[in-house]
């Protein structure tokens, strides 16, 4: 009995141990925001987890004590359950988790508005537009203002907020880029919608945050924040050089396979749009059919 306790408490010391190293090394990308909606998130994340120790420290501490006193070897313990049916005791462990979960309910009902998705983030600048298209196994962002296009890289501006249109032309997926935000479903014939801000410059891991097939621990993509000036002169120098994203050229890239990093000067109007319309019109002439 000894010995496993220790070895469950030397457990529980090593696994604090690489959690606070991880964390503080900035390792968890989750806990080194580098964005508006993400130091909201990671603020709810402490927040929650402090009001989860105020209950979990006592309960384990507790527990251990029991244990402890009422072991087999301790002879002088005495047995004696006089707090039965204890009112004050009772409505005390009753009344602190439903004050802690009455407060955790109120905190997540108005984050859950404030940091919705489709809520554009408050700035003086106009929000970015990228159109996002979950593909097997690659990510292909659209920049309809700009009339350009990337494949598993993802350009931004630093402090320019970015509404991001998400769709996919294959299964469902989920688009994720830890340290700007939180995840959001890309879903064929649907369009969702995600804001995000970086507010520093910095290359970000973005990935796909759904099991959805073979190749989906491909679709993985670079998410780089520079600043405005950069991305204007990086935007206009790729409309010169790179080539069309036409429709046949579209045909290609959305064939199942893995791909490297590459990008389009120009792209075929309205190409989010036919995306879309694509699984629209199957689902339409299904109906009509039945």
């Amino acid at each position: 009995m000894k010995r496993r306790g220790l070895l469950i408490g030397a457990g529980s010391a090593i696994v604090l141990a690489v959690l606070a190293i991880l964390t503080s090394r900035g390792t968890v990308d989750i806990l080194a925001p580098a964005g508006t909606i993400a130091s909201h998130e990671r603020s709810l994340i402490y927040f929650a987890a402090i009001l989860s120790v105020i209950v979990v420290v006592p309960v384990f501490g507790l527990t251990a004590w029991i244990v402890w006193r009422y072991r087999e070897g301790n002879t002088k313990a005495v047995y004696d359950p006089k707090w039965d049916h204890n009112r004050i005791i009772e409505g005390i462990w009753w009344l602190i988790p439903t004050i802690l979960i009455a407060i955790l309910a109120t905190v997540a009902w108005r984050s859950s508005h404030t940091l919705d998705p489709t809520v554009a983030i408050a700035s003086n600048q106009p929000a970015l537009r990228v159109q996002v298209v979950a593909l097997q196994w690659k990510w292909l962002f659209i920049y309809p203002d700009q009339d350009i296009a990337l494949v598993n890289k993802l350009m931004l501006p630093v402090g320019r907020p970015v509404h991001f249109d998400i769709t996919a032309d294959a299964p469902m997926n989920s688009f994720w880029i830890p340290q700007l935000g939180g995840q959001i479903y890309a879903m064929p014939g649907m369009s969702t919608q995600l804001s995000l801000e970086a507010d520093r410059a910095g290359s970000y891991r973005g990935s796909s945050a759904n099991i959805s097939g073979t190749g989906f621990s491909d679709m993985n993509f670079q998410a780089v924040a520079i600043a405005p000036a950069d991305f204007t002169h990086w935007s206009t120098g790729l409309q010169r050089n790179k080539p069309v994203l036409s429709s046949a050229a579209y045909e290609l890239l959305r064939r199942p396979a893995p791909a490297q990093i590459s990008s389009y000067g120009a792209v075929q109007p309205n190409l989010y749009r036919a995306i879309l319309e694509r699984f629209m019109d199957s689902h339409d002439h299904a109906e009509a059919a039945s």
